[in-house]
Parts: C-alpha cells; sequence; structure tokens
C-alpha cells in the first residue's frame, strides 16, 4: 500500500478498530478466560461478554494495545511506517510524521519493536547454520576485537544447502563464553543443526548441546570466507544502526538488533509487511513504560 492507499483504508478509528477485531479474532471471539466463543457484543462500549463465564473484555485486552491511551489509528500509522520503511523508522522521525510528543512515540517504536521480538523467539533456526560474534556500539578506544568493551552479541544466519541466507538471529550477550553459546543455541536452533563456526574454544560446547558442529580454522583464510553470510549479515546490521539511528546505547540495542531480524527473515514479503506486524503486535503481551526503563 502507498500512503494513500492507507489513509482510504483506514480514515478512522472506527475502521481501524473493526480490522484490529478480524486480525484478533480471525475465526470470531474466543474468551481469554473460559475458552467459550459464546459471547455477545456491547458495542456502546466496544467490548464482548462471554455467554458462559460472563466476563467482558476489550480487543486490546491482553495485548501490546492494553489500556494504551493512544488512538489506534496513530497505532495503525506507526506500524504502517515502520513496516515501510526497510531502512527502519526512527522515534524522532515517528515523532514528526505523526505530529506526536517524542517520548510517546519513543515508547511506541519500542513496543513494535518488542512484538517483533517475541515473534521471531517462536521461530528456530535449522538445517546449516553460521555462527559468529559481533560487537555493536560507539568505538572502544585504544581496544579492538575480543577486548573491546562495546556490547557482544552472538550471530546466526541459517544457509541453504547451496550456501543462500534464510533467516537470522541475534543476542546481546554478558560474557561471550562456553554458557552463553549453549544457552543462544539451545533457544534459537533446532536440535541436531549443523552449526559453522570458527575455531574459538567457546563453540566447543555446541556439540554437548546436540548439534553438529563444524569449526573452522582454515591457514590463509579469514573467518569472513568461511562464514560468509554471517559476516554480510552483521555489516548490515551495522549499516543499519548507524544510518538509521546514528549509533545505539547498550541499554536498548537488543532490541534493534530484533527488529533488523525481523526485516530480514521477511525480507522476500515486503507486501505482507504491516498485516503480519500488526499481527505481531495484536498477539504480543503488554510491555509497560517501567519495564522498558528499568
Amino acid at each position: 500500500m502507498g500512503l494513500l492507499d492507507f489513509q482510504n483504508r483506514f480514515p478512522d478509528e472506527r475502521s481501524c478498530y473493526e480490522y484490529l477485531v478480524g486480525v484478533r479474532f480471525p475465526n470470531g471471539f474466543v474468551c481469554p478466560q473460559c475458552g467459550s466463543s459464546a459471547a455477545g457484543r456491547i458495542q456502546t462500549r466496544a467490548l464482548w461478554q462471554c455467554g458462559k463465564c460472563r466476563r467482558q473484555a476489550s480487543v486490546t485486552a491482553g495485548t501490546m494495545f492494553h489500556r494504551t491511551r493512544t488512538p489506534l489509528q496513530e497505532w495503525f500509522w506507526a506500524i504502517f511506517l515502520t513496516a515501510k520503511d526497510k531502512r527502519g523508522h526512527s522515534a524522532l522521525q515517528l515523532s514528526k510524521d505523526l505530529r506526536i510528543p517524542y517520548h510517546r512515540a519513543w515508547l511506541m517504536m519500542h513496543k513494535i519493536r518488542a512484538a517483533m521480538a517475541c515473534r521471531d523467539a517462536s521461530y528456530r533456526l535449522d538445517g546449516i547454520v553460521e555462527m559468529d560474534e559481533a560487537y555493536f556500539g560507539a568505538p572502544d578506544t585504544g581496544k579492538r576485537g575480543r577486548s573491546t568493551g562495546r556490547a557482544k552479541a552472538l550471530v546466526a544466519v541459517g544457509v541453504t544447502a547451496d550456501s543462500r541466507p534464510r533467516f537470522a538471529k541475534m543476542q546481546i550477550v554478558k560474557r561471550l563464553d562456553t554458557r552463553s553459546v549453549r544457552t543462544f543455541a539451545d533457544e534459537g536452533i533446532a536440535a541436531g543443526t549443523t552449526v559453522r563456526t570458527d575455531g574459538l574454544s567457546v563453540y566447543r560446547g555446541l556439540v554437548k548441546g546436540g548439534f553438529q558442529h563444524e569449526p573452522t580454522v582454515a591457514p590463509g583464510r579469514t573467518k569472513e570466507d568461511v562464514l560468509y553470510w554471517a559476516h554480510i549479515v552483521i555489516s548490515n546490521a551495522k549499516t543499519f544502526i548507524a544510518g538509521t539511528f546514528h549509533g545505539l546505547g547498550d541499554k536498548h540495542i537488543q532490541q534493534y538488533l530484533a527488529e533488523f531480524c525481523y526485516r530480514f527473515n521477511r525480507r522476500h514479503r515486503e507486501a505482507e509487511l504491516f498485516d503480519r506486524l500488526l499481527l505481531a503486535c495484536a498477539t504480543a503481551p503488554l510491555l509497560t513504560h517501567d519495564e522498558l526503563t528499568a
């Protein structure tokens, strides 16, 4: 959709509300308390009342939009602009586009990124996976490589048998050690997957986790040659962060990496990005400002 198409499709709060109903309850309302599908709709209050347990629920209950004071139409525009721009959308730009306070735009963008992360967390990489470490954040004067104080991240990229990239995952870790590698692999990679790495010792524990580990230490070859797609994805993620957000602090960098991976994993489905992102937001758990800033 173009901007005019989107404006015509969602011209007011009511049109956004009805569309969200279809996204949240594609097969009809289901009571979040008892699971009954027998319910009546209270039009004057935009609520459903379960015919079995009598509980009342709204379309936003239990979602990222729960108790939001921001109009749904603003949320829809934020999700659309975020999905439409493959370079990412900053909170400052969103505040200008929607003419809303920066702090509200910042919170909206972080909630959207949290929904992206939640959606991708339910999927695991499989087949063949390249894994490497990366460092994000401002340059650390006087320190390079693994001695840097910048944020450390583990990066995994699934590739096809003919060496084409499929999906990616990134995770910030406090320490680059065997335990963090195992945790990252257990949570994001299917057991039995072939994992290709360089010769760093922290990856040796992958075999004990049920993975087929293929470390490569090849004289005369750089790890970029061995882990080609992992290197490309890391480079693209750094460009994404530097180009759109002009550098980030360590505190929220994981959310930005989640956004990058979400976009990368759906790069062949650009026409579906708005609907997919709206579904992710409609099924993501509530995230408060206090949780983000704690």
